[in-house]
């Protein structure tokens, strides 16, 4: 299915998101993220930081059998930073497309401004709600500083990467094979909004909603008893917001969508890793 790439013109206020179900362009990307084709680093960086040209990363992955499917920028206030500020490109390797309800994809992340190393992550993207997780502690991430030559560094990594899906996949099955009493559901979904909007204490107000919405599913695909289901819909309504709510002061509203790239990253891995700790201490019970 070849359908037009969805430009989410923000994910929130700081992000904007392309992505497609066939790979995309450099013309495509470069509307969305031309920070991706910074033609070198920012004035602010001194002489030892090793501009890594991110596309010409992308194309030496491309002749590999990786190809990109979104890609995101950060933005930023700092006149002149805009393009090379952070950005961030999930791709998915010819070998990994299969008759499943996920794709295996490596995300990688850079800037040109010194506000990150070089990196790599594994992450699975779901068909069914156009949702892309990151895997937390299944495969180590691949960290590169800009320093020296790193572009076959680079390229190394994204296939040590690809070579480790199997224990992603292995995760998921485990998931998808487990069982939760409706209490386990909902302690899972009360330890997200921890993770979502902070610890609550009895003086304070409590987060705008609640674990009995994180866990209720958007489609039909998502109904089920399964950890694996309870971790999707759970993800999905803390990633994705739109759930209605009341703030501090009692006012009604919605929840926003996550934002950052790096807020993303992190509270999607550490998602994860919840799943994934649930997984081994019903395992060992």
């Amino acid at each position: 299915m070849h359908a037009t790439p969805t430009l989410a013109t923000r994910f929130a206020r700081n992000t904007r998101v392309l992505r497609g179900d066939s790979p995309l362009s450099e013309d495509q990307m470069r509307a969305a993220a031309p920070s991706v084709f910074a033609e070198g680093k920012h004035a602010s960086r001194s002489e030892r930081y090793t501009y890594i040209p991110t596309i010409e990363v992308l194309r030496g992955l491309r002749k590999e059998g990786f190809e990109p499917f979104m890609v995101a920028q950060g933005a930023s206030r700092i006149e002149g930073k805009a393009e090379f500020t952070k950005h961030m490109i999930r791709m998915r390797h010819a070998g990994q497309v299969q008759a499943r309800p996920e794709a295996n994809e490596i995300i990688l992340i850079n800037s040109h401004d010194g506000a990150s190393s070089y990196q790599m992550l594994a992450g699975l993207f779901r068909f069914v709600c156009c949702n892309g997780l990151v895997v937390g502690q299944v495969v180590e991430d691949i960290r590169i500083p800009h320093k020296g030559n790193v572009q076959g560094e680079v390229i190394e990594g994204a296939f040590r990467v690809l070579d480790e899906f199997e224990a992603v996949e292995a995760s998921a099955e485990g998931m998808k094979a487990l069982t939760l009493r409706p209490e386990e559901q909902t302690a899972f979904a009360t330890a997200a909004l921890a993770l979502r909007f902070g610890e609550r204490g009895e003086d304070q107000p409590p987060p705008p909603v609640t674990a009995a919405q994180l866990v209720e599913a958007r489609r039909p695909e998502d109904l089920g008893q399964s950890l694996w289901t309870t971790f999707q819909r759970v993800q999905e309504n803390v990633m994705r917001g739109g759930q209605p709510g009341r703030s501090v002061q009692g006012r009604r509203l919605h929840t926003r969508p996550v934002g950052s790239i790096d807020r993303g990253v992190s509270l999607n891995r550490a998602l994860w890793v919840l799943a994934e700790e649930m997984r081994r201490i019903r395992a060992a019970a």
